[in-house]
C-alpha cells in the first residue's frame, strides 16, 4: 500500500459549504478509511456475535478476530506478550484505570509528577485521587520554547515520586517529550511512568520496550480507527499486581456470595461484554497503518507542518504557539483582534475543518497567557493543497475583521 490520500477515506470526497473538504482536526479525531469501514462491516454482516464464551460458529470466528485485534495492537507498540494489552473505551478510561486501580497502593503524602503540557484526562484522573487519599500532585513547568523543561523534572523527582504521569506529544502544541529518558529518571528512584500516547501513537514510532514505560495508553478514534475502543498497555508484571477495576462478567474465575476469584490479565480488567466490533476496527486500522510506508508517512507529515509553519509565520498579526524544537503533526496559532472560534466559523464556510478553543488543556493556556487557541493538526490524508487553503483562510479572516 502506498502512501495514504484522500480516496481512502470516503468522507473527504464530499463538499463542504460548496468547497473541498480540507480536515485538519485529526487531532481531536482521524477520518476512517474504507478499509476499517470495510472490516467493521463485515464483522456486523457475516458473523457477529458475543466474544470469548460461544462455542458456535458466529462465536469463534468474531472471538478470533476480536483477540487478533489485541494480538496486532501488542505487535504495533512493540509489547512482550498480547496479555499486557487491556482493551477499554478510550484512553481517558485507560488513565482513570490506572488512578483507580494502581492508585489504590498509593498513600497520602505519595506523590504525582505531571506536566503542563497535559490533556484534561492525564489531569484530572489524579486530582480525584488527591482528593480521595491525599497524594501530591507536583508539576514540571514547559520552557520558553514550550519543550518540557527537564531540567526542573529532574529537581522534582525524589523518594516520594511514586508515578510520572506524562503525554508523548501534546495534543495543543505539538510539543514531543523525551519518554524514554523521563522513565529511565523515574525507575532510577523507584517510581513508575505511564505515558499518554493519544497523539505520538499516530505520528511516531512508539516501542513500549524501548521507552521503558510501565503504562502507555492511547484511543482507537485517533488511529484512523472507530471511537468507543481504547488501549491500555501495561508491564504484564505491573498489571498482574493491581486490583480490578470494575466487577461483573468476564473479568472473573469463580462467583460466590462467599468468595470470588478474578482472571489474570489483561481479562481481569475487561468487565462486561467489550467493544467487539470496534476493537475489531482498531485492529484493521493498524492493518492499514502497516500497510503503508512509515517513513513516508512521517516525512510527508513534517513536510506539511513546515510548510505551514511558513506561511502563516509570513502573514502579519498571526501568532504561532507551536515552536518546541521537537514537535509534530500539529499547529496552534491565534490572529490578532479575532477570537479563534471566529476564526473556525469563518474557515468551516471555506470547507476548512480546524478545531478552536483550549483543547482539553486549560493549565497550558493559562501557561500561555491566552484562552484559546485555533489547532490545524495533520494526517496521511493531507496535502499542500490543504496548507494553501489554510494560509488562505486566515488571510480572508483578516480581511473580513479589518
Amino acid at each position: 500500500m502506498a502512501l495514504a490520500m484522500k480516496q481512502d477515506f470516503p468522507a473527504l470526497a464530499q463538499m463542504v459549504n460548496g468547497h473541498a473538504v480540507a480536515y485538519l482536526d485529526s487531532a481531536a479525531s482521524a477520518q476512517k478509511p474504507q478499509y476499517v469501514i470495510d472490516a467493521m462491516n463485515r464483522v456486523m454482516t457475516e458473523h457477529y456475535s458475543n466474544v470469548h464464551r460461544g462455542v458456535y460458529t458466529f462465536g469463534a470466528k468474531t472471538t478470533v478476530a476480536f483477540e487478533s485485534a489485541r494480538k496486532k495492537i501488542a505487535q504495533f507498540l512493540n509489547a512482550a506478550t498480547e496479555k499486557e494489552i487491556v482493551f477499554t473505551r478510550n484512553a481517558t478510561e485507560a488513565i482513570n484505570l490506572v488512578a483507580a486501580s494502581f492508585g489504590q497502593s498509593l498513600k497520602a503524602g505519595d506523590e504525582i509528577i505531571l506536566t503542563e503540557l497535559e490533556h484534561h484526562a492525564n489531569i484530572v484522573p489524579w486530582y480525584f485521587l488527591k482528593e480521595q487519599t491525599g497524594v501530591v500532585l507536583k508539576v514540571v513547568p514547559i520552557r520558553a520554547d514550550r519543550s518540557l523543561d527537564m531540567a526542573a523534572f529532574k529537581k522534582l523527582l525524589g523518594p516520594k515520586t511514586k508515578l510520572v504521569a506524562v503525554t508523548q506529544m501534546s495534543n495543543a502544541l505539538g510539543t514531543v517529550v523525551p519518554v524514554a529518558e523521563i522513565a529511565a529518571k523515574a525507575h532510577a528512584v523507584g517510581a513508575k511512568v505511564l505515558v499518554d500516547g493519544s497523539q505520538a501513537v499516530v505520528h511516531l514510532d512508539v516501542d513500549v520496550q524501548k521507552i521503558g514505560c510501565d503504562f502507555y495508553v492511547f484511543t482507537g478514534h485517533k488511529l484512523y480507527g472507530p471511537s468507543g475502543i481504547g488501549v491500555l498497555y501495561g508491564r504484564y508484571e505491573v498489571l498482574n499486581g493491581m486490583p480490578p477495576y470494575q466487577g461483573g462478567g468476564e473479568m472473573i474465575e469463580q462467583v460466590s456470595f462467599d468468595k470470588i476469584t478474578f482472571k489474570e490479565p489483561p481479562y481481569r480488567f475487561e468487565a462486561g461484554t467489550p467493544a467487539i466490533v470496534e476493537a475489531i476496527g482498531l485492529g484493521a486500522a493498524i492493518d492499514y497503518m502497516n500497510g503503508l510506508d512509515k517513513k513516508a508517512v512521517h516525512a510527508h507529515e513534517r513536510a506539511l507542518l513546515q510548510e505551514a509553519e511558513k506561511r502563516l509565520a509570513a502573514i502579519p498579526g498571526v501568532t504561532i504557539f507551536s515552536t518546541a524544537p521537537e514537535r509534530a503533526a500539529i499547529l496552534s496559532f491565534a490572529i490578532d483582534k479575532v477570537h479563534p472560534h471566529d476564526v473556525a466559523t469563518v474557515f468551516d464556510q471555506l470547507g476548512i475543518a480546524v478545531r478552536a478553543g483550549h483543547h482539553c488543556a486549560q493549565p497550558l493556556m493559562k501557561v500561555l497567557g491566552v484562552a484559546a487557541t485555533i489547532r490545524a493538526s495533520f494526517a496521511v490524508y493531507n496535502t499542500l493543497a490543504d496548507v494553501e487553503r489554510l494560509a488562505e483562510g486566515v488571510h480572508k479572516v483578516k480581511k473580513l475583521f479589518s
